[in-house]
């Protein structure tokens, strides 16, 4: 029972970890990165779907993306997609290709990205502490039914508390590598 909602907190704590590095991947750099279009959906032929499903995305240069569609037609719903998406990108389309250059990012607009990054990270943490509540939850409701000692509640609560406690941390470690290369011209 102590092991089962040990486990449960560590998968969602694990789990609040791994969105917060898929969503600080899709945070712009400065430099090119095929993430940077993960969130854009193109009107396939109705059905909204993401860029890497009707498009091969290439990193052909540091300051360039490239995507290639596979159907000639969806050049203009995949440039018009990326233009709606609000990214700070103006595609280009050349021949077969729509071809996107990094803007060199200004200062402001490093610092936009930095709030958005804390903000992403903040929300990580919330979903971090929301796990160890609903842990500590579950085991003083143990507690009452007779089912765990409370030594046993005790020794749980702190275990809870120390996976809290180093998850927080490594999302402080992701939040301030992102930061450091946001702000790295």
């Amino acid at each position: 029972m102590l092991d089962e909602i040990c486990d449960e907190a560590k998968e969602q704590m694990h789990k609040a970890v791994e969105v917060l590095k898929k969503q600080l991947a899709s945070i712009r750099t400065g430099r090119a990165t095929v993430s940077l279009l993960d969130g854009v959906r193109v009107d396939y032929y109705g059905t909204l779907s993401p860029v890497s499903q009707v498009a091969t995305v290439l990193t052909p240069d540091p300051r360039m993306l490239a995507v290639k569609p596979w159907e000639k037609a969806m050049l203009k719903p995949i440039e018009k997609a990326i233009l709606e998406a609000n990214l700070g990108l103006v595609p280009v389309i050349d021949g077969d290709l729509v071809r996107i250059p990094m803007p060199a990012l200004t200062e402001e607009r490093r610092r936009e990205f930095v709030k958005q990054a804390k903000q992403k990270c903040e929300d990580s943490k919330i979903a971090v502490r929301n796990a160890r509540r609903d842990a500590n939850e579950m085991l003083k409701s143990a507690t009452k039914e007779g089912s765990m000692t409370e030594d046993d509640e005790k020794r749980a609560l702190k275990i809870t508390q120390d996976l809290t406690d180093q998850t927080i941390s490594e999302l402080d470690k992701l939040l301030t590598n992102k930061e450091a290369e946001i702000m790295t011209v």
